[in-house]
């Protein structure tokens, strides 16, 4: 017995030493952050609290001060995952699901405009994109120098952004928004614009627009984020009016200056292979988890919550959409169902992880209507020709999305709506509500107006410049021989 008393004293004794040896690598870790540049303002009693927030990802990382011990490894491969398949919502996703929508002479310059923008704006991105977009500077866009070629952007986290990765993985992570953003633009002028005006507007497009418009929604003291300082807290979890207000209203600018394909609308234009159109819907889903559920920037509850309010949404909106065909016309098309998924997945992403899986069920439900009806009867009703609806689903669904999150947002889904924003001194939730719907408002009327007039001005400078349409010739050729001197069909 003596023994076994002996025995259980000894075990006991051991626990505790590993609980202070625990306490005391943590403390000591603290103390390394400090001396490497991090405040010092936080008590032993408050890291410990942190401490477990981290651990149980009760917050957005941006927020915890528990986050300048060390990179998360979970955390780490789940944005590096995302990053991945945002990547792959571009090549092959979008090149898929545009290149299978146009006629067959066209498909290899319709999916070279998004392989070719992944090089581009990846260059872009490290020369100043990523400068402008995330680095310090004014409402309006970071110091476009600050992180020329990435310097300071290392394997340390940014304790403003994503306290538990490193700084480069949040840099790759936000690399595939800009990709795939202005390659969402290039549905609206596909068919009959040069390749050459086509990098030229894209190039300017970016830099004028989408940059400075990441900048104020989740840069640092921008105009519109809700958690770094901003003037007008508009919420945005993964990109509604960065990613598809700001891409989907160009897209209609580009449709009213280019003017209508030779043809249109008397000619019939059908999609040349909607195989290729489904298949790409497919991989757009897949990837899409990684851009609304890998916007929570971390592997915890909030990307759980914002991958299930994608899901349901998709869901909704492809049956809204489908079912509206099958009343109306008489039948559901495999394009309308695939159309429909599109249009949930592009309304539920500024909502992602603000709102329940029911609401997101609403949301895509509203988001399949209203989307359909803007590419049967709007389009038809205003006369222009968006070659694959670029501005019907993107335009029109990110801007539905954006208002429906300043009613629905929750703070039982996300509790730093309720203890984040704050004004003259005072805390103040970012509920769904009249209020936010004020903020989200703003927000998108902001980014219709940046997008209309910058995309006018770079697309009538550029036609006084080079010209942006191809030739009456090369366009019944098409632009897969007269642009790049190959036929995606050889046999």
């Amino acid at each position: 017995m003596w023994k076994n008393q002996n025995l259980a004293w000894r075990r006991r004794v051991l626990r505790s030493l590993g609980r202070a040896a625990v306490l005391f690598a943590f403390a000591l870790g603290v103390h390394g952050a400090e001396a490497a540049g991090a405040p010092r303002d936080a008590s032993l009693e408050e890291r410990v609290t942190d401490l477990e927030a981290l651990m149980n990802h009760t917050a957005p990382a941006a927020v915890h001060r528990a986050s300048r011990v060390s990179v998360n490894a979970g955390d780490h491969a789940w944005l590096l995952t995302s990053a991945a398949l945002v990547l792959m919502m571009t090549g092959p996703g979008l090149a898929l699901f545009y290149g299978g929508l146009v006629r067959s002479k066209n498909v290899l310059s319709t999916m070279m405009h998004s392989l070719f923008l992944m090089a581009l704006m990846s260059v872009l991105w490290i020369l100043y994109g990523y400068s402008v977009a995330f680095g310090e500077g004014n409402r309006f866009f970071g110091d476009p120098g600050q992180h020329f070629l990435l310097r300071g952007v290392g394997a340390a986290p940014n304790l403003d952004y994503a306290g538990t990765v490193p700084h480069q993985s949040f840099m790759l992570f936000q690399l595939m928004f800009a990709i795939i953003t202005p390659a969402l633009i290039s549905g609206a002028f596909a068919e009959r614009m040069k390749f050459s005006a086509m990098v030229l507007f894209i190039l300017l497009w970016a830099t004028v627009v989408y940059f400075p418009m990441a900048h104020m929604v989740w840069g640092k003291g921008g105009l519109f984020n809700w958690v770094l300082g901003g003037a007008i807290p508009a919420l945005d979890f993964a990109g509604g009016t960065v990613v598809h207000v700001s891409s989907g209203v160009s897209a209609l600018v580009c449709c009213l200056v280019l003017g209508k394909r030779l043809g249109h609308p008397s000619t019939p234009m059908p999609p040349h292979n909607v195989v290729y159109s489904l298949v790409g819907a497919g991989l757009l889903w897949i990837g899409w988890f990684g851009f609304n559920a890998g916007s929570a920037l971390n592997a915890g509850a909030l990307a759980s919550a914002a991958f299930a309010a994608t899901h349901f949404a998709t869901a909704a909106a492809a049956l809204a959409w489908a079912g509206l065909e099958w009343i109306l016309k008489g039948k559901p098309s495999a394009l309308g169902l695939a159309s429909g998924m599109v249009a949930g997945l592009v309304a539920i992403t500024p909502a992602a992880g603000f709102v329940t899986p029911a609401v997101g069920l609403l949301i895509g439900l509203l988001a399949g209507a209203a989307c359909y009806f803007a590419v049967t009867k709007l389009k038809a009703a205003f006369g222009y020709d968006d070659s694959l609806d670029a501005f019907g689903v993107h335009g029109l669904g990110g801007t539905l999305g954006a208002l429906l999150t300043g009613i629905f947002a929750d703070p039982e889904v996300n509790p730093a709506l309720a203890s984040t924003w704050k004004a003259h001194g005072a805390t103040v939730s970012l509920a769904g509500g009249f209020g936010q719907f004020l903020h989200q408002l703003k927000a998108v009327a902001f980014a219709w107006a940046l997008a209309m007039a910058a995309t006018y001005l770079i697309l009538k400078a550029i036609d006084a410049l080079i010209g942006l349409r191809v030739s009456e010739e090369d366009e019944t050729l098409g632009l897969d021989l007269s642009q790049h001197g190959e036929g995606a069909y050889n046999t």
